[in-house]
């Protein structure tokens, strides 16, 4: 196992692999299973209750999307801060409307 070495090929929808990743994936395939003797299998019962974690995980993360008018100004320095600034200002909304302070200074 040293001397493995993990290879990363992404292949597209569509997309056939080539005749060195088929060989490839032929010799893993004839590769004996390496089993964790510590990791006891799961149940049926056990993945069904993971399922049910993950699925209220994400329902939990999801954001509701709203629409909000702002200068175009105030757009233009959000967008300045680069990629991702539709986070940026989700962030910088819920710090500000925990801020006593600053509520009161923007009603």
């Amino acid at each position: 196992m040293e001397n493995e070495k993990i290879i990363r090929k992404v292949i597209r929808s569509g997309q056939q692999p080539t005749e060195d990743q088929i060989k490839e994936i032929e010799i893993a395939s004839a590769m004996p299973r390496a089993y964790d003797e510590d990791a006891l299998e799961l149940t049926m019962e056990q993945y069904a209750e993971m399922a049910a974690i993950a699925k209220k995980r994400r329902a939990q993360k999801v954001k509701p999307v709203i629409a909000l008018r702002i200068s175009p100004d105030t757009l233009d320095k959000a967008k300045a801060t680069g990629k991702g600034y539709t986070g940026f200002l989700s962030r910088l909304l819920d710090n500000a409307i925990n801020d006593p302070a600053m509520v009161a200074k923007s009603l």
